[in-house]
């Protein structure tokens, strides 16, 4: 079974000792610093059901597990999006050439959390924004920033609140994100699925994600949940 792309072994491999000796001594500190960022001027405002939301920044297990993680949300599923179904494959999308990028789709209530702090969360401690192509050992498009939108409010306000964080200057570049429609979102493997629970003692998790998961109990601690929602929990109860 493939557990982490060739790029992700070799890191590990090479880097386990120190990995894990820096963990140990500075358990709150990712391979990316957390930004405080103001809140969103512009929201969505709460509707009744439940709304979808596609993200990608960077390796998807991180970014599962932030949201897993987060108040309202029912449902965070890792996958691709960007290109096309016969290529919606770990092995393929890892040759950076099929558009697809490692995306979560999220599932949330609206009336528990709102779009604004989901994208809040997102700029602030799931990834840096302003990392073009990449994301801490990861290269490459299928690691690039973007919000795949699916209806044109929801797109008005990531566009006002990327230009909000450029115009108050929180970081030290400019936003690279970048805003593309959702065309489609194609589940990953189930080997990837809830990937951040299973595995935390990985050197690539306990290093480059599990200080996500602190970070948003301490950034956001009305937002964190102690017990992640996560896949296999909620095919279970399907």
């Amino acid at each position: 079974m493939r557990f982490f792309s060739l790029r992700r072994t070799s890191i590990a491999l090479a880097t386990a000792s120190v990995v894990a000796l820096a963990w140990f001594a500075v358990p709150s500190r990712a391979a990316e610093d957390a930004f405080i960022i103001p809140a969103p001027v512009s929201d969505v405002a709460p509707a009744n059901g439940l709304k979808t939301l596609v993200l990608a920044g960077g390796c998807f297990w991180g970014v599962q597990g932030v949201y897993q993680h987060t108040n309202g949300v029912v449902k965070a599923v890792s996958g691709y999006a960007g290109g096309q179904a016969r290529t919606a494959n770990y092995d393929t999308v890892s040759s950076g050439s099929t558009g697809h990028a490692e995306s979560v789709q999220i599932t949330y209530d609206p009336k528990k959390v709102t779009l604004g702090k989901l994208l809040q969360i997102y700029f602030s401690v799931v990834h840096d924004p302003t990392q073009l192509n990449r994301q801490g050992p990861d290269t490459g498009t299928q690691y690039r920033s973007t919000v795949f939108t699916s209806d044109p409010q929801e797109r008005k306000v990531v566009e006002a609140y990327i230009a909000q964080l450029n115009g108050a200057n929180v970081y030290k570049k400019k936003i690279a994100t970048t805003l593309e429609p959702l065309q489609a979102f194609y589940p990953a493997e189930d080997y990837h699925q809830d990937y951040l629970t299973l595995h935390p003692n990985q050197p690539y998790i306990a290093f480059n994600d599990l200080p996500k998961i602190e970070n948003l109990k301490k950034i956001f601690a009305d937002s964190y949940r102690e017990k992640p929602v996560l896949v296999k929990d909620t095919r279970a109860s399907n």
